[in-house]
């Protein structure tokens, strides 16, 4: 009698540890909780998400990860409007006189550029995606291993009204999620029609920066103790030096880049080609690094109007310039090419980090190499 006591005691007591065990990797988004294998992995639990109306009428998805970073998500255009970090700084850039109701795009964010980029074609500039009204997907691609992240998946199918524009039959599906210091854009396109078609394709990345007019002479240690004074510009691009670029600000002509960085003093209208799946811009006032890594997207376009350009365009605040960065994963060069039923998919990450080129404690290439 006592022997089974013991042994019953025992396989309680082991019940109650492996329980715990158990709940404990749950938590930590290694066990699946509804399988019988107590080996069973699953990906990580997702976080919420809430769906609003703004004032406009309009849903809006809000996206929430537990360190507190959020954004917030427009299915029309389904186009990401904000994206903070957990001090609650905004890190893409809006237009002070942004439109944020159809038919008209909303300027900043990201919006979404298909099948056309820019005036490269014969459709409404950018192409239809971006003012027309997405659906929440029911039917989206199973979630890759992930912890603490906050997704929505999105879909536009082509409508009467879109053929009558592009006579291509698809569906364009968007993957936007959340996760600390991190946003992930994965777009994917089908081929939904009875012949091959051709497309371009980017995502037009807002990024909200300090004053980009403005360069600082900063004091630089080197070895031995020795200082050198440099003349240093407050926001730069690295990562896309010695490559070929159109400047469609002087009829798409083909250039090939020769700074060591890219800096700002006046307007800048580029495609870039054929460049690194990872891209660095770095705002010294801030203090803060975006590291831009990409796949299924070769080129990368960079624009700022600058003063006169922006006071042309009627949903641009003059000054508004000035704190705003256009760095965007983009394939358009070279279209891609989908026969019926193919499908192709990008990716984009977009993260942030705690630097400053110019004062020293961060060398743009360790994150451009893979040293972060």
């Amino acid at each position: 009698t006592h022997k089974s006591f013991y042994s019953i005691s025992i396989k309680v007591l082991l019940g109650v540890l492996v329980f715990q065990r158990n709940q404990l990797e749950w938590r930590k988004g290694k066990l699946n909780p509804f399988s019988g294998n107590l080996k069973g992995r699953i990906s990580a639990k997702l976080m919420p998400m809430n769906v609003i109306h703004d004032a406009d009428g309009l849903p809006r998805v809000m996206l929430s990860e537990p360190m507190g970073s959020t954004a917030e998500v427009l299915l029309y255009g389904g186009q990401v409007v904000s994206w903070k970090n957990d001090r609650r700084e905004e890190l893409l850039f809006m237009s002070s006189k942004a439109i944020c109701k159809p038919p008209k795009a909303v300027r900043g964010g990201i919006p979404i550029c298909f099948p056309q980029f820019g005036n490269f074609g014969s459709l409404e500039r950018h192409g239809i995606a971006r003012n027309r009204m997405w659906s929440l997907d029911k039917t989206p691609a199973p979630l890759s291993p992930a912890t603490n992240q906050s997704t929505v998946d999105l879909i536009l199918r082509s409508s009467e009204d879109e053929l009558k524009i592009w006579s291509q039959s698809f569906e364009l599906r968007l993957r936007i999620s959340l996760s600390p210091g991190k946003l992930t854009l994965i777009p994917r396109v089908r081929n939904t029609d009875s012949k091959s078609f051709s497309f371009m394709f980017a995502l037009r990345n807002y990024l909200s920066i300090s004053d980009i007019r403005i360069k600082k002479t900063v004091d630089i240690s080197l070895l031995k103790g020795y200082m050198i004074h440099s003349l240093c510009s407050e926001v730069r691009i690295e990562g896309l030096e010695t490559l070929d670029y159109l400047d469609n600000s002087i009829n798409r002509e083909r250039y090939t880049e020769q700074a060591d960085a890219i800096t700002f003093d006046g307007e800048v209208d580029r495609v870039y080609l054929k460049t690194p799946s990872k891209i660095a811009v770095i705002d010294h006032e801030k203090k803060r690094t975006f590291v831009l890594r990409k796949d299924g997207m070769p080129d990368a376009a960079v624009w700022n109007p600058w003063d006169k350009k922006t006071k042309a365009i009627p949903d641009l605040g003059d000054e508004d310039y000035k704190s705003m960065l256009c760095v965007d994963s983009a394939a358009v060069e070279s279209q891609i090419v989908l026969k019926p039923s193919e499908e192709w998919k990008g990716y984009q990450e977009i993260s942030t980090v705690s630097s400053s080129y110019c004062s020293g404690q961060l060398d743009p290439r360790k994150v451009l190499y893979g040293y972060t």
